[in-house]
């Protein structure tokens, strides 16, 4: 009789384990706001089932424990109103993460949407995951502790991109162009200081902003670059704006080479095809053709499922930095992951990753590569059926990408 009782008694502990367990689970919802309409909607909906494969892989092998991530889109139409509307439309709903990459313009907005909100709403705080506006002043002047970059800013990017153009002495002439805004006023200053600084020999031959997301035939630009007499182009266009400038540069039979940020990224391999080979590069935070052809299964799976180029990978990054912060915190309360992100470290797709406490800048590799042919040695993988893909000619190590911060980080208490 006695076993009879401790038999019940442990079937009804157990009983009451598994439902504490099954309580403890949260679907955390991440709302990511960025353009699914509109010039830039190919790219947002790339990005968008980039953290949804991912999401359902952490999911499956239990990156954050019993706790799931779900990734939801809200499009935005790359506006800051638009943003705004959609912030407050999730944290309506109750989404207490939110994630967002293109433009900083409409960064700066939701960093001061969110610091706003929860300063005035303890207890119901909000964590935003920058995965791609790169304006500096993001994790500078403008930081915040409810911001985490998992992407590296553009000055990060434009002194790995200077370095490497440096060694090529048959850079002499130099066209600097990108997009009216933040981001493209950033590259455009860092372009001109760190060129004078590595290559003072090399003349700035024009400096031109364009409308974002407006122009839809860059063919005056381009006869402007041409009649400057440049062999390099350097720009931090991206989206539809990069692949309407590399298709009016090709028809004109521009003969420059290009130093990009975004080349890689949907739409702009079509548009450069064979009139690109070995004229553009791009600075990234990976190339899928690296030397051991880490991420190449997650590439091939998400191309077998979707019929598209997987490249973000700073989702992949800040899918398992919010995981392993979940994980190991216990925890889904977004002041508690916070804290847990901070100086955390990981292996990604490009090595080992940290996030910077100081900034909340994520330091990691980076690397630049070439519009190849694909051959069986380096370039095995192509983009978007063309035959061609990304040559790896620079792996810039994590603590030689880094730059210093003027981040005077202010944190909640705990």
């Amino acid at each position: 009789m006695k076993q009879k009782t401790q038999l019940k008694l442990s079937a009804i502990a157990l009983t009451i384990g598994l439902f504490a367990g099954l309580a403890h689970a949260d679907n955390v919802k991440v709302a990511l706001i960025d353009p699914l309409s509109g010039s830039f909607a190919a790219l947002g909906e790339n990005q968008m089932r980039t953290w949804q494969y991912i999401g359902d892989i952490a999911n499956k092998e239990k990156w954050a424990g019993e706790h799931t991530l779900e990734f939801v889109g809200f499009d935005n139409k790359a506006g800051v109103q638009d943003s705004l509307s959609q912030l407050k439309r999730a944290i309506d709903q109750g989404y207490r993460y939110v994630a967002q990459a293109n433009g900083s313009g409409v960064a700066f907005g939701l960093v001061e949407a969110i610091n706003k909100h929860n300063a005035r709403n303890p207890g119901k705080e909000v964590l935003f995951i920058n995965h791609g506006a790169i304006d500096p002043e993001l994790t500078n002047n403008k930081c915040s502790f409810w911001q985490f970059s998992v992407d590296s800013n553009s000055d990060m990017k434009m002194q790995a991109l200077v370095n490497h153009l440096a060694k090529n002495q048959e850079v002499k002439k130099v066209y600097v162009i990108g997009q009216n805004y933040a981001f493209g006023r950033a590259v455009s200053k860092a372009a001109k200081a760190m060129l004078a600084q590595k290559r003072p020999d090399v003349e700035i031959v024009g400096d031109d902003l364009h409308p974002i997301g407006e122009v839809k035939d860059f063919a005056p630009y381009i006869a402007k670059i041409k009649a400057s007499g440049a062999d390099t182009i350097i720009t931090g266009n991206w989206g539809s704006d990069l692949a309407l400038l590399i298709k009016a540069a090709r028809a004109s039979g521009l003969e420059a080479n290009f130093y990009t940020y975004y080349a890689v990224l949907k739409g702009s391999p079509t548009a450069m095809g064979e009139s690109g080979l070995e004229r553009v590069k791009y600075v990234g935070v990976w190339n899928v053709n690296n030397e051991s052809y880490k991420g190449r299964d997650l590439v091939e799976g998400f191309k077998e499922k979707h019929n598209d180029d997987l490249t973000w990978l700073q989702a992949y990054s800040g899918v398992a930095l919010l995981s392993k912060a979940m994980k190991e915190t216990g925890s889904t309360n977004p002041v508690d992951v916070a804290f847990a992100l901070e100086d955390m470290e990981l292996d990604s797709l490009n090595g080992k990753i940290k996030m910077r406490a100081s900034d909340h800048q994520l330091q990691q590799a980076l690397y630049v590569a070439t519009w190849s042919k694909t051959n069986d040695t380096n370039v095995q993988l192509e983009q978007e059926g063309t035959g061609f893909g990304w040559r790896t000619e620079e792996v810039i190590p994590a603590a030689e990408a880094q730059l210093p911060t003027t981040c005077d980080m202010k944190r909640p208490k705990r």
